[in-house]
């Protein structure tokens, strides 16, 4: 414990991405990775706040709390930071009526949006949902639109299931992109905005937080984005 103590000093908050820090997913779903329950258990024990951030637009965030507690971790929703309620909240503030381009896991979070008239398009990783019919919809209502608005829950490239690694949200994402001749307000890391909410919820700054990472070559392993954290979180890795 003196080294945590140590590494820790000044440190009022951390920050854990879930998704190959804490487990890697699966269609069985997924396997904790060694060590991490019971990391997270230490660190529910310190007097350290706790917050998790996932990316992870295929499950609602209630089904994925449901299956970390399943595999042994202690976490409850009220802790976690995810971008398809964070998206819900933005679309009812600024009046907008999307069109969902998401996965049926989390089709849940959007019960509440008016959906119809689409002034925008949601895009999510909607695994076997990225369908050439699907895509070329997604792109006719943006081409539709005055102002074409693409919301895109996180943007990254890839990620890895047990089975090995998957195509994520942002290639799509940047397809819609390029045809459409726009940029999409991405809702998830490595937004700063992502993380200065997490950090809102959590009652922390940036400078007093420590972020918990991984990247897919470098399992718990943190490769610091140019502006992590909306500010100067440290970067750390797990174990």
């Amino acid at each position: 414990m003196a080294a945590w103590g140590e590494r820790l000093a000044g440190v009022r908050g951390v920050l854990l991405d879930i998704s190959g820090v804490l487990y890697d997913g699966g269609e069985d779903g997924g396997t904790p990775i060694p060590g991490s329950v019971e990391a997270v258990a230490r660190l529910k024990l310190s007097k350290l706040k706790v917050r998790f951030c996932t990316n992870d637009s295929q499950k609602s965030r209630r089904d994925l709390v449901g299956l970390l507690q399943r595999q042994g971790f202690d976490i409850s929703e009220g802790e976690v930071t995810s971008p398809a309620p964070a998206t819900s909240l933005i679309l009812k503030e600024r009046g907008l009526r999307p069109h969902l381009l998401i996965h049926d896991g989390v089709r849940s979070e959007f019960d509440q949006i008016d959906t119809s008239n689409p002034n925008c398009v949601v895009i999510a990783d909607a695994g076997e949902g990225f369908s050439y019919q699907n895509m070329n919809e997604a792109f006719r209502v943006l081409m539709d639109l005055e102002k074409p608005v693409l919301i895109s829950l996180g943007k990254g490239r890839y990620y890895k299931e047990t089975s090995g690694l998957m195509l994520d949200v942002g290639a799509y994402m940047k397809a819609l992109e390029y045809a459409c001749g726009i940029e999409a307000e991405v809702v998830g890391k490595p937004s700063p905005e992502y993380f200065q909410l997490a950090l809102k919820e959590m009652g922390v700054e940036a400078h007093e937080t420590q972020r918990i990472g991984q990247s897919p070559m470098l399992r718990l392993t943190e490769i610091a984005p140019k502006r992590p954290c909306g500010g100067a979180c440290r970067q750390e890795h797990l174990s």
